[in-house]
């Protein structure tokens, strides 16, 4: 047992702690209860002990990050959500709806280059349907076989698919047929009906978004989970989001990944709230990496808090930090994320993992091994 496990269990803390302190440690699973507990009453080292005892237990010293680009292929959208500074309606000042010809283009950019992955996502168009993006996902297979493509939230793919007239399963099986190899986890926001009816009340519901997720994965398609925190949400809100990604994870063991995603308060219609600390970063990772005990990995997305913060992350049960992005995603710089040009060379992100005493290890979309920088 390491001093610090020692430390901590000799800590002057409550039964309750004491009483989580030994589930995690025996790789026992912690409730709904337990988990708003940590929240509401552990301190910050505390959780960072415990959230560090279950990633080295998964992942040694072993930190994760992969070679990839984003495309966005628009930013219109038929929805409005108070947390985005990203949507434009068609026509609008600062609106973009990139052509095929576009889009091929950018991929075209990285001939030559050692990328595994591109990931794919934007606004739901009005006017795009599942053969529009079919056939864009075909066409960059066409030039790079070789690249996974990860792409379209769950709220695009209801659209798309709904506007194909096709059922869930039907349409999921027809894009991996164009191409499409996984999904990412964005448009979950906070799960619970009095957070989402205030903040998205007119995108995919939580049943959809769960839904459309669940089935990926019986399609074959893994997918990625998301939580937007630190906005109008508590820690009750919080943990029943986790709690059903959690049953879902149970049924299928269909996520790669688990990525809490900070809101960022510029330009949108929620920035007097203001954005949540550093600490509470770290808190919010921790609590995520104990409680979700199904998941392999925790992901500190570097663009959405800084390169400072994914790495003090990684002291908090954080196992992966994303990967190169190469100044490709406008998402989070339109929000104020003090990254307006994110990009991060593949030495750099070794170094920055390096300088916490970790070992960096370049993966593909999921999970394998590509090279690991001793």
């Amino acid at each position: 047992m390491s001093a610090q496990i020692q430390a901590l269990l000799n800590a002057d803390i409550t039964a309750e702690l004491k009483n989580i302190a030994h589930k995690v440690l025996t790789l026992q699973r912690i409730t709904q209860e337990e988990g708003l507990y940590l929240y509401e009453n552990a301190e910050l080292g505390f959780l960072g002990t415990l959230a560090n005892f279950v990633r080295e237990n998964r992942h040694g010293n072993k930190v994760f990050f992969n070679r990839n680009f984003h495309i966005e292929p628009t930013n219109v959208c038929i929805y409005s959500c108070k947390f985005c500074s990203y949507v434009r309606k068609i026509n609008q000042p600062g609106a973009w709806e990139y052509s095929l010809e576009e889009i091929l283009d950018k991929v075209k950019a990285y001939d030559g280059q050692a990328v595994t992955e591109v990931h794919i996502v934007g606004g739901v168009h009005p006017k795009r349907d599942l053969h529009y993006y079919g056939t864009m996902l075909a066409q960059i297979k066409k030039l790079r076989p070789d690249l996974h493509i990860k792409a379209f939230t769950a709220v695009e793919l209801e659209f798309m698919i709904k506007k194909s007239k096709y059922t869930l399963a039907e349409g999921l099986r027809k894009l991996k047929e164009y191409g499409l190899d996984s999904i990412p986890g964005g448009g979950a926001e906070i799960f619970h009906p009095d957070i989402r009816s205030n903040i998205c009340d007119e995108k995919s519901s939580t049943n959809m978004w769960l839904e459309i997720h669940e089935t990926a994965h019986n399609e074959g398609i893994p997918s990625n989970a998301t939580m937007l925190y630190g906005h109008i949400e508590t820690y009750e809100h919080r943990i029943d989001h986790l709690e059903r990604l959690r049953q879902l994870q149970d049924r299928t063991g269909g996520f790669n990944t688990f990525i809490p995603l900070k809101y960022r308060s510029a330009n949108n219609t929620m920035t007097e709230l203001g954005e949540v600390s550093a600490i509470e970063d770290l808190r919010n990772y921790a609590v995520s990496r104990i409680f979700l005990d199904n998941f392999a990995h925790l992901k500190a997305y570097w663009v959405g808090v800084g390169k400072q913060i994914a790495q003090l992350s990684l002291a908090y049960g954080v196992d992966d930090i994303d990967g190169t992005i190469d100044d490709s995603t406008k998402i989070y710089s339109m929000a104020g994320a003090e990254d307006t040009n994110p990009h991060m060379s593949t030495e750099t992100l070794v170094q920055l993992i390096k300088q916490v005493g970790r070992v960096a290890v370049e993966r593909d979309t999921v999970y394998n091994t590509v090279k690991i920088y001793e």
